[in-house]
């Protein structure tokens, strides 16, 4: 479910979707499978490296708003030149994150687009990465 006026990125079912425990420590994991289905996109390094740093500081923004004992969820849909990833989190009052915080400012900078939702008692950081094609390519 999304919020009044947004679109439903990953449509009825994500491509792909993993559910660790809401901890820190497992966000590497997070991260790191989103490398790889990044590189099966043929998405360059760099690009990688920016929805890896990306995926991290979404984490970084959900995981506090974290009920006890919940998931961590990423959810993947998957489309050529295109990588949708949405982390979310269970939280019975979650804060959305301060869009003028440095922390959104870098997410916004590193992912095509950015957009944050809660719905159903769950806090949801969606990115897009669209990889940035070279000159002439």
């Amino acid at each position: 479910m999304t919020l009044p006026g947004q679109t439903d990125l990953l449509g009825d079912r994500p491509d792909v979707e993993l559910r660790l425990p809401a901890d820190g420590a497992y966000v590497s994991v997070l991260r790191t499978l989103t490398a790889g289905l990044a590189a099966r996109l043929d998405f360059t390094i760099d690009d990688i490296e920016d929805l890896r740093m990306a995926v991290g500081e979404a984490c970084a923004m959900v995981l506090p708003e974290a009920d006890p004992g919940s998931d961590l969820t990423g959810r993947f849909a998957l489309a050529p030149g295109r990588l949708t990833v949405a982390v979310a989190v269970r939280a019975s009052q979650p804060s959305p994150p301060d869009h003028d915080s440095f922390a959104w400012q870098v997410l916004t900078t590193l992912a095509s687009s950015a957009t944050v939702s809660t719905t159903e008692g769950e806090l949801v950081v969606t990115l897009v990465m669209t990889p940035d094609l070279a000159p002439g390519a």
